[in-house]
């Protein structure tokens, strides 16, 4: 009966485990996405208005 039982169990470990990981997996694009995102915003932004131009003395 043991046997049975964790065998169950293991299954649904199992079935958590993948959940688990692709819950991991898309937070990490998500945040990949919300934080590098912004970062090459503000540098397109600042490089079209010529912040990275060296200035003319």
């Amino acid at each position: 009966m043991k046997n049975k039982n964790s065998k169950k169990i293991k299954t649904k470990s199992n079935k958590k485990n993948n959940e688990l990981g692709q819950t991991k997996n898309s937070a990490k694009l998500v945040l990949f996405i919300f934080g590098i995102g912004p970062i090459i915003g503000i540098t397109l932004f600042l490089y079209s208005k010529g912040f990275f131009n060296s200035p003319n003395i």
